[in-house]
Protein backbone atom coordinates (compact mmCIF):
# COMPACT_ATOMS: atom_id res chain seq x y z
CA UNK A 1 0.00 0.00 0.00
CA UNK A 2 2.82 2.39 0.89
CA UNK A 3 4.52 1.74 -2.41
CA UNK A 4 1.30 2.42 -4.34
CA UNK A 5 0.71 5.68 -2.48
CA UNK A 6 4.28 6.84 -3.14
CA UNK A 7 3.93 6.05 -6.82
CA UNK A 8 0.62 7.88 -7.01
CA UNK A 9 2.12 10.94 -5.34
CA UNK A 10 5.00 10.93 -7.76
CA UNK A 11 2.67 10.70 -10.74
CA UNK A 12 0.56 13.54 -9.36
CA UNK A 13 3.67 15.71 -8.95
CA UNK A 14 4.79 14.99 -12.49
CA UNK A 15 1.33 15.77 -13.82
CA UNK A 16 1.03 19.10 -12.00
CA UNK A 17 1.50 22.23 -14.15
CA UNK A 18 4.83 24.01 -14.16
CA UNK A 19 5.03 27.09 -11.97
CA UNK A 20 5.99 30.57 -13.15
CA UNK A 21 9.57 31.57 -12.26
CA UNK A 22 8.53 34.36 -9.91
CA UNK A 23 11.85 34.59 -8.09
CA UNK A 24 13.71 35.43 -11.31
CA UNK A 25 11.03 37.94 -12.28
CA UNK A 26 11.23 39.69 -8.90
CA UNK A 27 15.02 39.79 -9.08
CA UNK A 28 14.91 41.43 -12.51
CA UNK A 29 12.48 44.08 -11.26
CA UNK A 30 14.59 44.77 -8.20
CA UNK A 31 17.75 45.15 -10.29
CA UNK A 32 16.26 47.81 -12.56
CA UNK A 33 14.46 49.67 -9.79
CA UNK A 34 17.84 50.80 -8.42
CA UNK A 35 19.20 54.26 -9.26
CA UNK A 36 21.34 54.03 -12.44
CA UNK A 37 25.12 53.98 -12.12
CA UNK A 38 27.76 54.96 -14.69
CA UNK A 39 29.93 52.27 -16.25
CA UNK A 40 32.52 53.53 -18.73
CA UNK A 41 32.08 51.98 -22.18
CA UNK A 42 35.81 52.16 -22.87
CA UNK A 43 39.13 53.65 -21.86
CA UNK A 44 39.51 57.44 -21.40
CA UNK A 45 40.70 59.47 -24.40
CA UNK A 46 41.40 63.13 -25.18
CA UNK A 47 38.20 63.91 -27.04
CA UNK A 48 38.79 67.65 -27.36
CA UNK A 49 42.15 67.23 -29.07
CA UNK A 50 40.91 64.49 -31.36
CA UNK A 51 37.70 66.26 -32.42
CA UNK A 52 39.25 69.70 -32.97
CA UNK A 53 39.09 69.33 -36.76
CA UNK A 54 36.10 66.98 -37.05
CA UNK A 55 32.34 67.46 -37.29
CA UNK A 56 29.30 65.22 -36.86
CA UNK A 57 25.86 65.15 -38.54
CA UNK A 58 22.86 63.57 -36.77
CA UNK A 59 19.71 62.46 -38.65
CA UNK A 60 16.89 61.37 -36.30
CA UNK A 61 13.95 59.19 -37.25
CA UNK A 62 11.78 62.29 -36.81
CA UNK A 63 12.10 65.54 -34.89
CA UNK A 64 8.33 65.42 -34.37
CA UNK A 65 8.82 62.65 -31.80
CA UNK A 66 9.98 64.14 -28.47
CA UNK A 67 11.92 60.92 -27.89
CA UNK A 68 14.15 61.54 -30.92
CA UNK A 69 14.42 65.24 -30.15
CA UNK A 70 15.65 64.48 -26.62
CA UNK A 71 18.35 62.10 -27.89
CA UNK A 72 19.46 64.74 -30.40
CA UNK A 73 19.73 67.26 -27.56
CA UNK A 74 22.08 64.84 -25.81
CA UNK A 75 24.28 64.86 -28.93
CA UNK A 76 24.19 68.66 -29.00
CA UNK A 77 25.10 68.90 -25.30
CA UNK A 78 28.02 66.48 -25.74
CA UNK A 79 29.35 68.41 -28.74
CA UNK A 80 29.23 71.63 -26.72
CA UNK A 81 31.07 69.97 -23.83
CA UNK A 82 33.85 68.71 -26.10
CA UNK A 83 33.86 71.68 -28.46
CA UNK A 84 33.24 70.37 -31.98
CA UNK A 85 30.69 71.13 -34.71
CA UNK A 86 27.51 69.03 -34.73
CA UNK A 87 24.41 69.52 -36.84
CA UNK A 88 21.02 68.07 -35.89
CA UNK A 89 19.08 67.58 -39.13
CA UNK A 90 15.36 68.39 -39.24
CA UNK A 91 13.18 65.56 -40.56
CA UNK A 92 9.57 64.43 -40.15
CA UNK A 93 9.84 60.65 -40.64
CA UNK A 94 10.16 61.21 -44.37
CA UNK A 95 12.64 59.10 -46.38
CA UNK A 96 13.19 62.01 -48.76
CA UNK A 97 14.25 64.11 -45.76
CA UNK A 98 16.68 61.41 -44.62
CA UNK A 99 18.16 61.22 -48.12
CA UNK A 100 18.50 64.99 -48.30
CA UNK A 101 20.25 64.96 -44.93
CA UNK A 102 22.85 62.45 -46.11
CA UNK A 103 23.46 64.48 -49.27
CA UNK A 104 23.87 67.67 -47.24
CA UNK A 105 26.32 66.05 -44.84
CA UNK A 106 28.47 64.78 -47.71
CA UNK A 107 28.35 68.09 -49.60
CA UNK A 108 29.30 70.09 -46.51
CA UNK A 109 32.24 67.87 -45.56
CA UNK A 110 31.01 66.26 -42.36
CA UNK A 111 33.14 63.39 -41.06
CA UNK A 112 30.36 61.21 -39.68
CA UNK A 113 26.60 60.77 -40.11
CA UNK A 114 24.61 59.21 -37.27
CA UNK A 115 21.18 57.73 -38.08
CA UNK A 116 19.47 58.12 -34.74
CA UNK A 117 16.63 56.55 -32.81
CA UNK A 118 15.06 53.84 -34.96
CA UNK A 119 15.65 55.27 -38.43
CA UNK A 120 15.78 52.17 -40.70
CA UNK A 121 19.12 52.35 -42.56
CA UNK A 122 18.12 49.50 -44.88
CA UNK A 123 15.94 52.01 -46.76
CA UNK A 124 19.01 54.14 -47.48
CA UNK A 125 21.66 51.66 -48.60
CA UNK A 126 22.49 53.45 -51.92
CA UNK A 127 22.89 56.81 -50.17
CA UNK A 128 24.89 55.30 -47.31
CA UNK A 129 27.16 53.54 -49.79
CA UNK A 130 27.77 56.80 -51.66
CA UNK A 131 28.51 58.67 -48.44
CA UNK A 132 31.04 56.06 -47.33
CA UNK A 133 32.65 56.13 -50.77
CA UNK A 134 33.09 59.88 -50.26
CA UNK A 135 34.95 59.22 -47.01
CA UNK A 136 32.09 59.88 -44.58
CA UNK A 137 31.54 57.31 -41.83
CA UNK A 138 27.91 56.27 -41.27
CA UNK A 139 26.73 54.94 -37.92
CA UNK A 140 23.51 54.50 -35.93
CA UNK A 141 22.57 55.17 -32.31
CA UNK A 142 19.76 53.45 -30.38
CA UNK A 143 18.60 51.47 -33.40
CA UNK A 144 19.36 47.74 -33.17
CA UNK A 145 19.31 45.37 -30.23
CA UNK A 146 22.77 44.80 -28.78
CA UNK A 147 22.51 41.00 -28.66
CA UNK A 148 19.97 39.71 -31.20
CA UNK A 149 20.44 42.00 -34.20
CA UNK A 150 23.54 42.32 -36.36
CA UNK A 151 24.83 45.71 -37.48
CA UNK A 152 24.70 45.52 -41.30
CA UNK A 153 27.95 45.44 -43.23
CA UNK A 154 26.96 48.57 -45.16
CA UNK A 155 27.35 50.57 -41.90
CA UNK A 156 30.59 51.69 -40.26
CA UNK A 157 29.29 50.97 -36.79
CA UNK A 158 26.43 51.29 -34.33
CA UNK A 159 25.87 51.94 -30.63
CA UNK A 160 22.99 49.63 -29.82
CA UNK A 161 20.51 49.19 -26.97
CA UNK A 162 19.68 46.19 -24.78
CA UNK A 163 16.08 45.97 -25.98
CA UNK A 164 15.79 42.33 -24.95
CA UNK A 165 16.31 43.13 -21.27
CA UNK A 166 13.78 45.98 -21.51
CA UNK A 167 11.19 43.60 -22.94
CA UNK A 168 11.93 41.05 -20.24
CA UNK A 169 11.48 43.68 -17.51
CA UNK A 170 8.03 44.50 -18.88
CA UNK A 171 7.06 40.82 -18.98
CA UNK A 172 8.46 40.12 -15.53
CA UNK A 173 6.48 43.01 -14.04
CA UNK A 174 3.19 41.67 -15.37
CA UNK A 175 4.00 38.19 -14.07
CA UNK A 176 4.62 39.45 -10.55
CA UNK A 177 1.55 41.69 -10.50
CA UNK A 178 -0.77 38.89 -11.64
CA UNK A 179 0.91 36.05 -9.75
CA UNK A 180 1.68 34.37 -13.05
CA UNK A 181 -1.74 34.83 -14.67
CA UNK A 182 -0.98 37.32 -17.44
CA UNK A 183 -3.36 37.75 -20.37
CA UNK A 184 -1.66 40.49 -22.35
CA UNK A 185 -2.33 42.39 -25.54
CA UNK A 186 1.02 43.45 -27.04
CA UNK A 187 1.17 46.22 -29.64
CA UNK A 188 3.92 47.63 -31.83
CA UNK A 189 4.74 49.14 -35.21
CA UNK A 190 6.55 46.44 -37.18
CA UNK A 191 8.23 48.98 -39.49
CA UNK A 192 10.42 50.38 -36.68
CA UNK A 193 13.70 48.48 -36.26
CA UNK A 194 13.66 47.92 -32.46
CA UNK A 195 10.07 46.65 -32.39
CA UNK A 196 11.00 43.05 -33.19
CA UNK A 197 13.43 42.50 -30.28
CA UNK A 198 11.11 44.28 -27.83
CA UNK A 199 8.05 42.33 -28.98
CA UNK A 200 9.87 39.00 -29.08
CA UNK A 201 11.43 39.54 -25.65
CA UNK A 202 8.08 40.30 -24.00
CA UNK A 203 6.31 37.35 -25.60
CA UNK A 204 9.28 35.01 -25.32
CA UNK A 205 9.88 35.71 -21.63
CA UNK A 206 6.27 34.93 -20.77
CA UNK A 207 6.26 31.79 -22.90
CA UNK A 208 9.44 30.54 -21.23
CA UNK A 209 8.82 31.57 -17.63
CA UNK A 210 5.06 31.68 -17.20
CA UNK A 211 3.09 28.61 -18.35
CA UNK A 212 -0.28 30.15 -17.43
CA UNK A 213 0.39 33.43 -19.24
CA UNK A 214 -1.00 34.25 -22.69
CA UNK A 215 -0.28 37.01 -25.20
CA UNK A 216 -1.73 38.33 -28.43
CA UNK A 217 0.13 40.71 -30.73
CA UNK A 218 -1.26 43.47 -32.98
CA UNK A 219 0.85 45.43 -35.46
CA UNK A 220 -0.15 49.12 -35.54
CA UNK A 221 2.05 51.21 -37.90
CA UNK A 222 3.23 54.52 -36.43
CA UNK A 223 1.29 56.62 -38.91
CA UNK A 224 -1.90 54.73 -37.96
CA UNK A 225 -1.65 55.01 -34.17
CA UNK A 226 -4.26 57.77 -33.99
CA UNK A 227 -6.74 56.05 -36.32
CA UNK A 228 -6.18 52.33 -35.70
CA UNK A 229 -4.66 52.11 -32.21
CA UNK A 230 -7.77 52.90 -30.18
CA UNK A 231 -10.26 50.75 -32.12
CA UNK A 232 -7.83 47.82 -32.24
CA UNK A 233 -7.40 47.81 -28.46
CA UNK A 234 -11.05 48.54 -27.76
CA UNK A 235 -12.24 45.68 -29.95
CA UNK A 236 -9.73 43.28 -28.38
CA UNK A 237 -10.82 44.19 -24.86
CA UNK A 238 -14.50 43.81 -25.71
CA UNK A 239 -13.85 40.44 -27.35
CA UNK A 240 -11.83 39.21 -24.36
CA UNK A 241 -12.66 41.00 -21.07
CA UNK A 242 -10.10 38.83 -19.24
CA UNK A 243 -7.19 40.78 -20.77
CA UNK A 244 -5.41 42.30 -17.78
CA UNK A 245 -2.47 44.07 -19.47
CA UNK A 246 -2.00 46.14 -22.61
CA UNK A 247 1.70 46.32 -23.50
CA UNK A 248 2.56 48.83 -26.23
CA UNK A 249 6.28 48.45 -26.97
CA UNK A 250 6.51 52.27 -27.19
CA UNK A 251 4.72 54.25 -24.52
CA UNK A 252 3.59 57.11 -26.79
CA UNK A 253 0.87 54.75 -28.00
CA UNK A 254 -0.70 55.08 -24.55
CA UNK A 255 -2.53 58.28 -25.45
CA UNK A 256 -4.71 56.21 -27.80
CA UNK A 257 -4.89 53.13 -25.59
CA UNK A 258 -6.13 54.76 -22.37
CA UNK A 259 -9.42 55.90 -23.98
CA UNK A 260 -9.90 52.42 -25.43
CA UNK A 261 -9.53 50.85 -21.98
CA UNK A 262 -11.93 53.36 -20.48
CA UNK A 263 -14.58 52.95 -23.18
CA UNK A 264 -14.37 49.16 -22.98
CA UNK A 265 -14.87 49.32 -19.23
CA UNK A 266 -11.75 47.23 -18.76
CA UNK A 267 -9.54 47.04 -15.67
CA UNK A 268 -6.45 46.35 -17.82
CA UNK A 269 -3.26 48.25 -17.00
CA UNK A 270 -0.59 49.63 -19.31
CA UNK A 271 3.10 48.78 -18.96
CA UNK A 272 5.51 50.07 -21.59
CA UNK A 273 8.91 51.48 -22.51
CA UNK A 274 10.51 54.87 -23.26
CA UNK A 275 9.84 57.06 -20.21
CA UNK A 276 8.08 59.65 -22.38
CA UNK A 277 7.21 62.65 -20.16
CA UNK A 278 3.52 62.90 -21.00
CA UNK A 279 3.11 59.19 -20.26
CA UNK A 280 4.87 59.57 -16.91
CA UNK A 281 2.47 62.45 -16.21
CA UNK A 282 -0.41 60.09 -17.05
CA UNK A 283 0.99 57.59 -14.56
CA UNK A 284 1.27 60.21 -11.83
CA UNK A 285 -2.22 61.61 -12.41
CA UNK A 286 -4.14 58.41 -13.22
CA UNK A 287 -4.28 54.69 -12.53
CA UNK A 288 -4.15 53.02 -15.95
CA UNK A 289 -0.44 53.46 -16.75
CA UNK A 290 1.10 51.24 -14.07
CA UNK A 291 4.82 50.99 -14.93
CA UNK A 292 7.19 52.47 -17.47
CA UNK A 293 10.76 51.43 -18.30
CA UNK A 294 12.75 54.54 -19.14
CA UNK A 295 16.30 55.62 -19.82
CA UNK A 296 17.85 59.06 -19.73
CA UNK A 297 17.80 60.24 -23.33
CA UNK A 298 20.39 62.92 -22.67
CA UNK A 299 22.58 60.03 -21.51
CA UNK A 300 21.74 58.13 -24.73
CA UNK A 301 22.84 61.11 -26.86
CA UNK A 302 26.09 61.48 -24.95
CA UNK A 303 26.77 57.74 -25.16
CA UNK A 304 26.12 57.81 -28.91
CA UNK A 305 28.49 60.75 -29.24
CA UNK A 306 31.11 58.82 -27.28
CA UNK A 307 30.84 55.83 -29.62
CA UNK A 308 31.09 58.05 -32.69
CA UNK A 309 34.08 59.99 -31.38
CA UNK A 310 35.87 56.74 -30.59
CA UNK A 311 35.32 55.63 -34.18
CA UNK A 312 36.66 58.91 -35.57
CA UNK A 313 39.54 59.03 -33.08
CA UNK A 314 40.59 55.38 -33.34
CA UNK A 315 39.91 55.08 -29.59
CA UNK A 316 38.28 51.66 -29.56
CA UNK A 317 34.92 50.31 -30.66
CA UNK A 318 31.67 50.64 -28.69
CA UNK A 319 28.73 48.55 -29.88
CA UNK A 320 26.44 48.83 -26.83
CA UNK A 321 25.22 52.03 -25.20
CA UNK A 322 26.01 52.26 -21.48
CA UNK A 323 22.56 53.69 -20.67
CA UNK A 324 20.82 51.58 -18.02
CA UNK A 325 17.09 50.92 -18.00
CA UNK A 326 15.13 52.25 -15.01
CA UNK A 327 11.65 51.41 -13.71
CA UNK A 328 9.17 54.20 -12.98
CA UNK A 329 6.08 53.48 -10.89
CA UNK A 330 3.68 55.50 -8.75
CA UNK A 331 6.24 55.28 -5.95
CA UNK A 332 8.99 57.21 -7.77
CA UNK A 333 7.42 58.90 -10.79
CA UNK A 334 7.52 62.33 -9.14
CA UNK A 335 11.33 62.20 -9.34
CA UNK A 336 10.91 62.54 -13.12
CA UNK A 337 9.63 66.08 -12.54
CA UNK A 338 6.23 67.79 -12.46
CA UNK A 339 5.70 67.91 -15.36
CA UNK A 340 8.03 65.02 -16.19
CA UNK A 341 11.08 65.35 -18.42
CA UNK A 342 13.18 62.88 -20.39
CA UNK A 343 16.18 63.22 -18.08
CA UNK A 344 14.95 63.78 -14.52
CA UNK A 345 14.71 60.82 -12.18
CA UNK A 346 17.85 59.03 -13.37
CA UNK A 347 20.43 61.09 -11.51
CA UNK A 348 23.27 62.91 -13.28
CA UNK A 349 26.21 60.55 -12.84
CA UNK A 350 26.58 60.25 -16.61
CA UNK A 351 27.53 63.90 -17.12
CA UNK A 352 30.50 63.76 -14.78
CA UNK A 353 31.28 60.25 -16.00
CA UNK A 354 31.63 61.34 -19.61
CA UNK A 355 33.59 64.47 -18.68
CA UNK A 356 36.20 62.31 -17.00
CA UNK A 357 36.12 59.75 -19.79
CA UNK A 358 36.77 62.48 -22.39
CA UNK A 359 39.53 64.07 -20.24
CA UNK A 360 37.72 67.39 -20.02
CA UNK A 361 38.54 67.98 -16.32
Amino acid sequence: MTRILATSATLALLASPALADMDAARALIEQYSATPTFEAPGAPFDARACMADKKMFVIPLTNANPFNAAISQGFVDAAEMVGFELRDWETQMDPSGWIQGISTAVAEGFDLIDLQGGLPPEFLVPQITEARAAGVKVTATHNWDATTQETPEFMDGAANTDYVTIGEIIAAWTMVQTDGKVNALVLGPDEITPTAPLRDAIIGYLETNCPDCTTNYINVPVNDWATQGQPAVQNALLADPSINYVLPVYDSMSQFIVPAIQIAGSSAKIVSYNGTPFVLDMMRDGDIVEMNVGESLGWVGMAGTDANMRLLCDAGSVTKLNTPAFIFTDDNVETAGIPATFNDGYGDVHTEGFRKLWMLD
